[in-house]
This record gives structure tokens, C-alpha cells and sequence, in this order.
């Protein structure tokens, strides 16, 4: 299913068909920004409620079904656990010990984890592509997550002491960015069952607002002075969070997925740590080691195999058959020709110089 701009209604479908991985990347940034002023589950439950209840009103406004029975509430429930709860704790946590761009590589390669859970659960196949995607991802996830020292005693083993690098890898935020990713991972797959009892929109109104309202209650218990030194320009970048990178991004996402774009929209994953990245240098002067830099490009590389995986194989198939269909036609050819002797007419001129006889 490839989206064809030029059918879609809305003006200007091609920034709009980018507008969520924008928005996402952004509002990375824009929480980044306002961490230093409040706390990080406070800011995943403000991302996560107000924009549930945007989306719960836009479903009503399109006339979506509600929920019924048990067994919906039950799998909204746990997917609000997983996708939301843990899914923004980790993340918010995350974001609190590493660098917005940096984190948004890390969150965005989930699609890892999602092609070897649908291997183990619906032995979907993961292809040449898709494996060629997973090493080159595990690779750049190491560079990124690992402690510096630890990769670098690779080639000095002498001197990498083990202990602290370990603490070196806990003090940081990339191990709960990739706990993100993982929960993340989770909950796409928990998709397909939770859409056999209740429309995906409004399945994501409810899981927003049910597991936000855990991360407001640990809030509560564990974290203090969580909104008192909020400045205006920090309830500005909340809002934005919220609106914008949560309800508006979604609102979008899953417009053009029901439009039969959602091989077009995974294959620009990609983007959103791209303008993560971009605009956590240009505004928050985030700059990237080399190994990390290194990482990011490897992974960036793995997601967009792991994503276009299918369609690298159909167009690895197509030019094998193609070469395969040449070599059968030019083997018929030959085959089908006349190889009979052919008569050359030649003359033989005499020199004059010759003696008569």
C-alpha cells in the first residue's frame, strides 16, 4: 500500500504526510527543554492526558464507536500499561539523563524489536534485508548506549576497567530510552489484538488518559515542586508537546494510515530523530561524539531496512527474474536459429605476373 499524494484531499499532503515524524522530533526537544524546570513523569503525564481527551473529542466529532464489553477495557488496559505508562515513563525518564536527539534515535528503533517479536509470535518473515537492518542496528545501538570506554577497551583490553563502565551505563539515559523502545515495541504489536474490539482512534484516546493517570499518581508520591518553577516559556513547550506532538501528530498518523499509507509512513520513520537531532543542536546545542555519531547513522541505516525490508526484497526479486527471463529468452533465441552452413562466394583474381603455363 504506497500513499499517492495526489489523491489525497488535504492541501499540501506532502508536508502534512511528514508533519507527524516533525512533530514528534520536536516535541522531543521541546520536553528536553523544559526538564530542567519540573520533573520527568510530570511532564509524561501533561503529554499524555490533555492530548487523550483531544483525541477522545475528535473520535466523537468523526463518530467513532466507544468501547463495549469487557474484553475491550481489558486490552485498552493493558495496552494504557505498556504503551503509555511505561512506554512515557521510561522515555520522560530517559530524556531527563541524555540528549533529546540522541534519545529519539534510541525510541525510534523499536522497529527492531517489533520485526523479531512478530518473527517469534506470527513467524513473519524477516527476509535478508531485515536481518542485514537488525545487525547493523544492534551495532549502532551499541555505539550509541555502550559506555565510550567499554567500546574503546575493544581494542585495549587492559584498560577498560569493567565496574566503571557499568556504573558509567546506569548513570546514563540510554538504557531507559531503549526500555522505551522495547515497551514501545510491545505495544504496536498489542495493537492488533486490542483493534478487534475497538477502533484504533479511539483505543488511543483511552490508552492515553488510563496510563497517564499511574505516571500522575507516582508523580505525586515520589517527585515534588513538579510544576512551581515552570515559566511561561516551559507551559509553552508542554502545550506543544501535548497538542502538537501528541494529539495533532497522531490526529495526522492515523489519517493518512487509514488512507492506505502506512507503507509510506513507516518508511519515513526515519525522519523524526533526523529533525530531533537537528533542532536539539540548533536550540539546545546538543553535540553528538563520534562514536555516538557513528551509531546514529548505523541505526538510522537498520530502520529504514527493517521498514522497507518487503519492498528492497520485491525489487531484489524483480531484477533476479528479470536477468532470469533475458537469460531464457536469449537461450531460446539460439536455440530456435537456423545454424545451417552458410556459402561465401569468393574470387580469386590471378596475378598478371604469374607465368603462363
Amino acid at each position: 500500500m504506497q500513499l499517492k499524494l495526489t489523491d489525497s484531499k488535504l492541501p499540501f499532503a506532502p508536508l502534512l504526510l511528514i508533519a507527524p515524524f516533525f512533530l514528534w522530533g520536536t516535541a522531543m526537544v521541546a520536553m528536553k527543554g523544559v526538564m530542567p524546570h519540573t520533573t520527568p513523569l510530570f511532564v509524561a503525564f501533561v503529554r499524555l492526558v490533555p492530548a487523550g481527551v483531544l483525541v477522545l473529542l475528535a473520535a466523537a466529532f468523526m463518530g467513532k464507536p466507544q468501547p463495549q464489553g469487557w474484553k475491550a477495557w481489558l486490552w485498552i488496559s493493558l495496552f494504557a500499561l505498556v504503551d503509555a505508562t511505561l512506554f512515557q515513563g521510561f522515555l520522560a525518564e530517559g530524556l531527563a539523563r541524555t540528549g533529546a536527539g540522541l534519545g529519539s534515535v534510541m525510541i525510534d528503533s523499536q522497529p527492531l524489536a517489533v520485526a523479531i517479536l512478530c518473527l517469534w509470535l506470527f513467524q513473519e518473515k524477516i527476509g535478508f534485508w531485515g536481518w542485514l537492518g537488525l545487525v547493523i542496528g544492534v551495532a549502532g545501538i551499541s555505539l550509541i548506549g555502550l559506555p565510550d570506554g567499554w567500546i574503546l577497551g575493544l581494542l585495549h583490553p587492559e584498560n577498560a576497567p569493567v565496574s566503571a563502565g557499568i556504573e558509567q551505563l546506569f548513570q546514563g539515559g540510554e538504557w531507559l530510552m531503549l526500555l522505551a523502545a522495547l515497551s514501545m515495541a510491545v505495544g504496536t504489536v498489542l495493537v492488533r489484538w486490542v483493534c478487534r474490539y475497538v477502533d484504533p482512534v479511539v483505543a488511543t484516546g483511552w490508552h492515553m488518559i488510563l496510563g497517564g493517570l499511574p505516571l500522575l499518581a507516582i508523580s505525586a508520591a515520589t517527585e515534588s515542586e513538579q510544576f512551581v518553577n515552570i515559566d511561561f516559556s516551559g507551559w509553552m513547550a508542554l502545550g506543544y508537546s501535548t497538542v502538537f506532538g501528541s494529539a495533532i501528530a497522531y490526529g495526522l498518523f492515523f489519517y493518512f494510515a487509514s488512507s492506505g499509507s502506512l507503507t509510506s509512513l513507516s518508511s519515513l520513520t526515519f525522519l523524526t530523530p533526523v529533525f530531533a537531532l537537528v533542532f536539539g543542536n540548533l536550540l539546545l546545542g546538543e553535540v553528538l561524539n563520534p562514536l555516538q555519531s557513528m551509531g546514529v547513522g548505523l541505526t538510522l541505516v537498520s530502520i529504514y531496512l527493517i521498514n522497507q525490508r518487503d519492498t528492497l526484497g520485491d525489487k531484489l526479486r524483480k531484477v533476479r527474474h528479470g536477468e532470469a527471463s533475458a537469460e531464457v529468452e536469449t537461450a531460446g533465441l539460439l536455440e530456435s536459429s537456423d545454424l545451417n552452413s552458410v556459402e561465401l562466394p569468393v574470387q580469386l583474381r590471378v596475378s598478371e605476373l604469374e607465368s603462363e603455363v
